[in-house]
């Protein structure tokens, strides 16, 4: 375990120039795994009161570990929200807001951090940023999925018989470019599997120095796709729609028409979400599946004492709440992420209710790994708070999307702009945490929305926001 003031060195995330010997390093350095999954909601794990979903391996390690309840992505798209991860910074800063973006330079990704501080780094899974893994600091690449592959792309279908738009031309490939389309060409429905296999095989490799293993999962991710042996695992019939289901959303969210609002039609109906939701409740079970499998190598080369395991997804969905079906909106079920962290350190069995960011995930890896951050990042460790020493980090937390959606967050209150249009919600997370009644226009709540919207504004300041509410 690292000083106390080491460690708050290492949080505050300032450049460090002095780097410790990679070998003295090591005895105090453990594995890292971190898991992601994609477009996962937070509500979507039996341990954190899901009583529908079956996932033992992800409820096993939250009561192994900690969970976090207040976890959010920022920006609720695939991109840029996985950018933030790889470089601990908001995609203002680092210069990715949405698909297709470029990261300014003198921004280490953090597979290069852990690389220069002696781990071997390794990337399993979805890649869908700015070049490939080994331009981030990844030493090996397994099971990498990406696009590339549209020359072979031939139109499918989805488990209800509908279009697939997703992952359309992905394919199975080396990091060099060199593509597998005979392992399939889109999504599959054993493809969390795959990832699985990789993950497996680079914990088993006997190389003595520390590890960091990278996977990104394309589950729950449509097209939704029925696993192997899932076909009745759960009933269409017997589906609870979510607690905010809707048949249209009120507001124009600026993407109303975006290619996941297209997955199903208007007005929503609930046999079309329940229909959904049995199959991505399947892709999750099935996904949980996988992640027992990674875990279970680890246990068996008895390292769980010294790994590090971290799961989380980069976005919420809406599936039908909301009147919603995809991801780019500010609501809970989707700008909220699930947390888990179990390891050396951490607290079994422990809820804790911070507000944070994905990008925090990043200093506190490193943290975690005593190892010092090369250039300033926007995040900050979660360690002082698993340790008991800090309750909260951002008294606020604000998202964004594109140029049409901009909110901010405080312990109980959320206020949600649309600039494009002109409106505000105003909701009251403690007594209405389903967001179903919009406050904004309500008298006795005017301190509040005045409070949010200033907050909101120097948020906006601070990083040039070109969208300035007036």
């Amino acid at each position: 375990m690292t000083s106390r003031s080491t460690r708050l060195g290492v949080c505050v995330g300032l450049w460090v120039s002095i780097l410790v010997p990679v070998q003295l390093l090591a005895e105090s350095q453990p594995n890292i795994l971190l898991l992601v999954s994609d477009d996962q909601r937070p509500d979507t794990v039996g341990a954190l009161g899901n009583q529908v979903i079956r996932t033992p391996h992800l409820d096993a390690l939250a009561r192994q570990g900690s969970v976090f309840t207040r976890a959010i992505c920022a920006n609720p798209i695939c991109t840029p929200s996985r950018g933030e991860l790889l470089k601990g910074c908001s995609g203002f800063r680092m210069g990715v807001r949405d698909f297709g973006g470029k990261f300014r330079d003198g921004f280490a990704s953090l597979g290069e951090v852990l690389k220069k501080g002696g781990y071997r780094t390794h990337y399993v899974g979805k890649w869908h940023n700015q070049g490939r893994p080994d331009t981030h600091g990844y030493e090996s690449v397994r099971g990498l999925f990406s696009g590339g592959g549209g020359k072979w792309w031939k139109d499918q279908v989805d488990a209800h018989g509908r279009p697939v738009t997703g992952y359309r031309g992905w394919v199975f490939q080396t990091n060099d470019r060199q593509m597998f389309p005979e392992q399939g060409v889109g999504l599959t429905p054993d493809i969390s599997a795959r990832f699985a296999d990789a993950a497996v095989e680079l914990i088993q490799d006997e190389d003595p120095r520390p590890f960091f293993i990278h996977v990104n999962f394309t589950a729950p991710h449509d097209p939704l796709l029925v696993p192997p042996g899932f076909a009745d695992a759960y009933d269409p019939a017997k589906m609870p729609l979510p607690a905010n289901f809707q048949p249209q959303h009120a507001l124009d969210t600026g993407n109303l028409k975006g290619r996941d609002e297209r997955l199903l039609p208007w007005p929503r109906t609930a046999q079309d979400v329940k229909q959904d939701l049995a199959v991505y409740y399947a892709v999750l079970t099935h996904l949980d599946q996988q992640v027992g499998r990674i875990l279970q190598a680890l246990e068996q080369r008895k390292l769980n004492d010294n790994t590090l395991v971290i799961y989380t997804s980069d976005h919420g969905l809406a599936m039908g709440s909301h009147g919603l079906r995809g991801k780019q909106n500010m609501y809970e079920h989707t700008i909220n992420v699930p947390l888990i962290v179990r390891g050396p350190g951490v607290p079994r069995g422990a809820t804790f209710g911070t507000q944070l960011y994905l990008r925090d995930l990043y200093p506190t890896v490193c943290d975690f790994a005593n190892v010092p951050l090369v250039n300033a990042v926007d995040g900050h460790s979660l360690r002082p708070v698993l340790e008991g020493a800090q309750e909260t980090i951002y008294p606020y937390v604000f998202g964004y999307f594109r140029d049409f959606q901009r909110m901010v967050r405080g312990k109980r209150w959320k206020l949600i702009h649309y600039p494009q249009i002109g409106q505000w919600q105003l909701f009251d997370l403690q007594e209405d945490p389903h967001e179903l009644r919009n406050r904004v226009a309500e008298q006795a709540h005017q301190a509040t929305v005045d409070q949010l919207r200033r907050e909101l504004l120097r948020w906006q300041r601070s990083v040039s926001d070109p969208v300035i509410p007036q």
